[in-house]
């Protein structure tokens, strides 16, 4: 691949070696055949609390002393590398929301293809709802790159939503290709020798973006992850100003000292934001509203529905509407029913059938 110019005649051939090479990673994560190693297992790790953050580096940049600091659990720290062997679990407790915090072994280069427990690691760090790639700030960014390429391996794409096409298969037809937009990556020819590599002869391909190759690979494979990524700095005390200047062009990075406990604040406010969860709080009928413990909602699912089913699965039987007052209701309080979408901090009183 690295040999072939990129044209448009050659992009039906990239097309093709790409789709081939998706389709043996895939093999090499979940081997079809019986016998040899199993599937990427992940480390049995109970998920606890309303979300859970992984921390992903190379060994000794300072993951462990991380975890000690934000959460007070122990994990192991020296000076040497790969002190941390299995996954070590921790929680912080943040604004009302309970973090599971996952300080996992170290990963090598390679670690996509199985190398020193690398499959493990990234098996884990796919459950994960935000991922910190740990940086050594006297270590070199390349560190940033090596890792992104092995998770990008294993079907974790960072800081990215899911790509704006549709792939419906269909009994007979042949391949139907439109297009909303321009296209500057992908053709008929293209789509339909990436489709027959996955032995798929007639489908509806809808295209709302300029998609590439690879986009069209994911939906296919459909077993990506998207996952938002902090680039976390460590050991800032050891650079001088200027270079933590450069560093600071980085998107998505936040700069820490975990030895010192510099900007660790600044560190938990970050995760809270790409987390994006949302707060409800409850009112039992006649008191006053209980702000000491909300229910933890995701951002995706935040209806009244998923707030009662987050109480107690029996609950919808006996709803009858809820009232609810904050920034989601138009007057306060409001008398909504359970497709009502919640805003963070909203306060929800259930009322149910006598």
């Amino acid at each position: 691949m690295a040999k072939t110019q990129k044209n448009k005649a050659t992009a039906h051939h990239l097309g093709l070696l790409k789709a081939k090479l998706a389709k043996l990673r895939r093999e090499l994560l979940t081997p079809t055949s019986k016998g040899g190693g199993g599937a990427g297992e992940g480390f049995d790790v109970t998920k606890s609390g309303d979300a859970r953050v992984g921390l992903v580096g190379f060994p000794s940049v300072g993951k462990s002393t991380l975890l000690n600091k934000l959460t007070g659990t122990f994990s192991e720290v020296a000076s040497y590398e790969f002190t941390t062997l299995t996954c070590i679990p921790g929680v912080i407790t943040y604004r009302g929301a309970k973090i599971q915090l996952l300080d996992l072994p170290g990963i090598i280069e390679g670690a996509k293809d199985g190398k020193g427990r690398g499959r493990q690691v990234i098996s884990t760090a796919r459950t994960c709802n935000c991922i910190l790639i740990v940086l050594d700030a006297i270590k070199p960014i390349t560190h940033k790159r090596l890792i992104e390429k092995e998770l990008e391996g294993f079907g974790i794409r960072l800081n990215k939503e899911p790509p704006n096409l549709t792939f419906r298969k269909k009994e007979k037809g042949g391949i139907n290709f439109t297009s909303t937009v321009a296209n500057t990556h992908l053709d008929l020819e293209t789509v339909k020798a990436i489709c027959s590599e996955y032995k798929i002869h007639n489908a509806d391909v809808t295209l709302r973006f300029d998609a590439t190759a690879d986009d069209l690979i994911d939906v296919i494979e459909g077993s990506r992850i998207y996952t938002p990524c902090i680039y976390v700095v460590n050991k800032i005390d050891q650079i001088t100003l200027e270079e933590l200047e450069i560093l600071d062009k980085l998107p998505h990075y936040c700069p820490v000292s975990a030895h010192l406990e510099w900007n660790l604040d600044g560190l938990l406010e970050m995760i809270w934001e790409y987390l994006n969860l949302t707060r409800i709080y409850t009112k039992p009928k006649g008191m006053n509203p209980d702000y000491e413990d909300p229910v933890i909602l995701s951002s995706k699912k935040k209806t009244v529905e998923d707030f009662c089913f987050r109480i107690h699965k029996d609950m919808l039987k006996q709803f009858k509407y809820a009232l609810v007052w904050g920034s989601s209701a138009k007057h306060k309080p409001q008398r909504v029913g359970k497709e009502h979408e919640l805003e963070d901090e909203d306060v929800v009183q259930i009322i149910k059938k006598v």
